[in-house]
This record gives structure tokens, sequence and C-alpha cells, in this order.
């Protein structure tokens, strides 16, 4: 265990509280947009008579919506997990060295399930990432 770590602060209830509410209006606000991409794909749907400019543009449109969604459902992955982790009583420990998670990460990333040195290792392709999804 690396030492930014062991002298990270515990959270502390209150700041436990409010990370969880984040963490829950975050997973609305996937939820929503996922939601609002369907839709989106489902209106921008050609109706057979596209010339190969719009054609081009609904495939660019739809690639969008795809990557968007895409990116949606990864984050609502780990914001679920993070949930779990906190209903479990694993919230803010590193799921890789068990280090405890400095407060100021889980409040920029509250979904977070890395310390900052297993985090850098993972981009340094050192190391993988590990996630539970529930």
């Amino acid at each position: 265990m690396a030492a930014s770590s062991q002298s990270q602060q515990a959270l502390t209830p209150q700041v436990r509280r409010q990370l969880e509410s984040h963490l829950r209006a975050r997973q609305r606000e996937l939820e929503l947009g996922m939601s609002r991409t369907v839709e989106l794909g489902l209106k921008s749907a050609p109706d057979g008579t596209l010339d190969v400019g719009d054609q081009a543009v609904f495939s660019y449109t739809k690639e969008m919506l795809f990557t968007q969604g895409t990116h949606h459902h990864a984050q609502l992955s780990q914001v679920i997990a993070a949930l779990h982790r906190m209903a479990e009583g694993r919230y803010g420990v590193c799921m890789h060295c068990e280090a405890t998670i400095g407060v100021k990460r889980m409040e920029a990333v509250p979904w977070t399930s890395s310390c900052i040195d297993c985090q850098e290792r993972i981009e340094k392709g050192e190391m993988e990432a590990k996630l539970r999804v529930a």
C-alpha cells in the first residue's frame, strides 16, 4: 500500500450520505439520458426515401447515439456497483489493494472502485480494472 493511500481520511457519515445522494442523482440522470437516447434513435429512423447525404447524416447520428448510450450504460453500471458497495459496507475501499480511497477522490468520482495509486497503474496498463456489477 502506498503512503498516499494510507494517509487518506475516512468517510464521515455526513460525507457518505452526500455521496450516496450524488450517486442516486447521477443514476437518475443516466437512466433519463439513456431513455432519451432510445427515443431519439427511434425518432431518427429513416423512412426509406433518403438520398446519399441524408443517409450519411442518419448513419452519423445513429453512431453518435449508440456511443452515447454505451457511455451512459457503462457509467450507470459503475454507479450501481458503487451503491451496492455502499450497502455492503465496502464503499470507499479499493477493490485492488483494499486501501482506503481518499475522500477528495470519492467526492470527485463517487463511483470509483480504485484508489488513486491503483487507478494510475490501471491507466498505465500495469494492472486490469476490476468491475463488480450487481
